[in-house]
């Protein structure tokens, strides 16, 4: 008869930490959706606390919590996934963007990823630029040039 000294309910916890330094307390499950985090436990480097340096606390908050809800229910890509995130607000969706792309979220990355195309949708050169504060470094002859050689790019739909 084989002992154990856990429960089969007792989770193994990771400790992240944030570039501002605050501290998160996971499940080992829910940490795992991250190949970045997944590839330090299996390399046995997540038995102290693993520093994030590039996602701040704020960030590090939402993608949790978004790999909490995957862990509950596996994303389907269907629009009432338990993983669809409300609308997110540009300088926030940037910060989710990095951060997924830092810990290797790919559903996290290509969601928020298209929620961006989905707000560019519909939208003229010139209100990209200013969404995504782009300053036109074309002289009015070189920017005529470009929409005589393409001019289907700047079409209205």
């Amino acid at each position: 008869m084989a002992s154990s000294s856990g429960t089969a309910t007792e989770k193994k916890k990771i400790i992240l930490v944030s570039s501002d330094g605050h501290t998160f307390e996971i499940d080992e499950d829910v940490a795992e959706h991250s190949l970045t985090i997944k590839n330090m436990i299996e390399d046995g480097c997540a038995d102290n606390p693993i520093p994030l340096p590039n996602v701040a606390s704020e960030t590090l908050a939402k993608v949790i919590e978004y790999c909490k809800r995957l862990t509950k229910a596996p994303d389907t890509g269907a629009a009432d996934s338990p993983t669809q995130q409300p609308k997110t607000e540009f300088p926030n969706l940037f910060e989710l963007i990095l951060a997924a792309n830092y810990l290797n979220i790919k559903s996290l990355l290509d969601d928020k990823c298209q929620s961006v195309a989905d707000q560019m949708k519909g939208m003229s050169v010139e209100e990209v630029r200013k969404l995504f504060n782009i300053e036109n470094d074309y002289t009015k002859e070189e920017e005529d040039d470009v929409r005589n050689e393409n001019p289907w790019v700047f079409e209205e739909n």
